[in-house]
């Protein structure tokens, strides 16, 4: 029976990288990928061990040994630090062969253009996991705005105020050279920059931006509070930390219109909150008949039936499983190396705004 299903390889993800493990299941969720090469680690013998855990086929010393096989390869993911996607991605880009990069892109937005360039160059296809994006309801909200259910978009509010990073830690996103000095606004505040942007359907012109150190000591900043002016002049917030202590997740969103307001919170995935201007409020949940076909295709089990960051995970592969089979993407669909560029200069205008005492920088439109 021949195996139709496409083949990956993955760049990092090794021993107790959770972001890799997340990768390699979304991937196999669906079965729609065949995971076969790897670089999983920069000691050669300890991803050679794990990709015997794994079953993968080949296993390479680096990245370059890897590109020189790119032709047997559909898609690699690079799950590395930050200071490396550039190299890593470009590698295989120049081959040909579609990229998904995790986020930040790049550390600067000259290289994250550069990647985008790239792809296009190439004619494959860069993608960037926002995956947030892929939650059934996050999809039903872009597309209430897009029907104009909410009326006119007056406000938005984005937050992703994790507690992960509370108190001190030794981990390389605490590393300005590697992680960027705006760790918050590259790791978390991109999250919800992307978010804001998804399920509105509209830019940012300009921010406004304030970074701070929440954690005594730290060398990079570990908080940011953004001020935003969307394309149809509404303001918005944005507000990124790892050092929100107690917090779980906290991702959440709430998009305010003239005619209703909608709010999705990360831990309760399943469900989006409609408030009325009478006061009433509607709960829709994950699963509902009446859902949009956005919502409804990307839904694995029915009402009542909790789904969760996996899923959203699977349902990006899957969706880029058929961009690379038919070249067509839907209209709410997943993420691009455009995406990333974006988060990119939100990155790089909040450190502008930061260092300019707070003022109004425009963004690239």
């Amino acid at each position: 029976m021949t195996d139709r299903r496409l083949k990956a390889g993955m760049v990092g993800g090794g021993p107790g990288a959770m972001i890799g493990t997340a990768h390699r299941h979304a991937m196999w969720l669906d079965n729609q990928y065949a995971l076969t090469a790897g670089v999983f680690s920069r000691d050669e013998a300890t991803s050679r061990d794990f990709a015997d855990t794994l079953g993968v086929e080949r296993s390479y010393a680096d990245y370059r040994q890897m590109a020189e096989q790119a032709h047997e390869l559909d898609l690699v993911a690079v799950v590395t630090p930050n200071d490396s996607h550039f190299e890593i991605a470009a590698a295989f880009l120049e081959k040909g062969v579609a990229v998904v990069c995790e986020k930040p892109l790049t550390n600067d937005s000259a290289s994250a253009a550069e990647l985008v360039a790239l792809a296009e160059a190439n004619g494959t296809f860069l993608a960037v996991p926002h995956i947030y994006s892929a939650y059934a309801m996050v999809r039903h909200a872009a597309r209430m705005v897009r029907d104009g259910e909410l009326g006119r978009v007056r406000f938005v509010a984005a937050e992703h105020a994790s507690g992960w990073a509370s108190a001190p830690v030794d981990q390389w996103r605490m590393d300005p050279a590697k992680g960027g000095v705006a760790t918050a606004v590259a790791d978390v505040g991109t999250h919800a920059y992307h978010l804001l942007r998804y399920i509105t359907g509209m830019e940012a012109t300009r921010i406004s931006a304030e970074l701070s150190i929440l954690v005594e000591g730290r060398p990079v900043f570990d908080n940011a509070t953004v001020r935003l002016t969307m394309s149809n002049g509404a303001p918005a917030t944005v507000w990124a930390t790892m050092a929100a202590t107690g917090q779980e997740h906290g991702l959440r969103i709430r998009v305010f219109g003239d005619d209703a307001s909608i709010q999705w919170h990360h831990e309760d995935p399943q469900h989006l909150t409609v408030r009325h201007p009478d006061g009433g409020v509607t709960i829709l949940a994950h699963g509902m008949s009446t859902l949009s076909d956005d919502a409804a295709r990307l839904t694995r089990v029915g009402l009542g039936h909790p789904e969760g960051f996996l899923e959203a995970f699977a349902n990006f592969y899957t969706d880029l499983s058929e961009i690379l089979r038919t070249g067509r993407q839907r209209e709410l669909s997943i993420p691009t190396g455009v995406d990333g560029l974006r988060g990119v200069q939100f990155v790089e205008a909040t450190i502008a705004s930061h260092g300019a005492d707070a003022a109004w920088v425009a963004l690239p439109q």
